[in-house]
Order: C-alpha cells, then structure tokens, then sequence
C-alpha cells in the first residue's frame, strides 16, 4: 500500500463486509493528505450514493464492476472485489 500524495497512484484494499464504502474513500483521502475527515466535501454530494450497491447488492463476479469518480483531487476507481485506486489530479 502506497501512501506518499507525491506518488501518482495509490492503491487500497476496502472492506467489502462493510456497509458503506464510500467512509472508507473518505478515510483514505483524508489519511494520504494528512487531514481531518471533516475537513473534506462531504462524498455524497460527489457519487450520490452510487458505491451502497456495489458491495451490498454487487452483481456477479464475472461482471469485474468498478466505479470511477473524482473526489478531492483524486480520480477514484472502486472493485467490486474491494480494490481502490486512487490517482492525484490537482
């Protein structure tokens, strides 16, 4: 795992037992920058909720479903298999 922000890619391993994935976006962010959580956009406002179903309802393995969004700076790709990436843009 990869935390240096100067890095251009950094990878996450989330929980996929987890209810709600987008926390564990906003942990990450807020670790790799050195912030408090609460002083980020809040994510809803960003994925209005698109990642609930991809851990709790997810479709078929075989489907290999990921979700690409920007969020802080960071383009953000999620698996439904739990593999994040994070890339920063700004």
């Amino acid at each position: 795992m990869e935390d240096d922000p100067e890095s251009e890619i950094i990878h996450r391993e989330f929980d996929t037992d987890v209810e709600n994935p987008a926390t564990q976006v906003v942990e990450a962010v807020a670790e790799v920058e050195g912030t408090e959580q609460t002083e980020l956009t809040p994510i809803w406002s960003c994925v209005d909720s698109v990642l609930v179903n991809l851990f709790s309802n997810p479709p078929s393995p075989e489907a290999q479903m990921e979700i690409d969004f920007s969020y802080e700076g960071y383009r953000i790709t999620v698996g439904q298999n739990g593999s994040a990436t994070f890339v920063k843009t700004s």
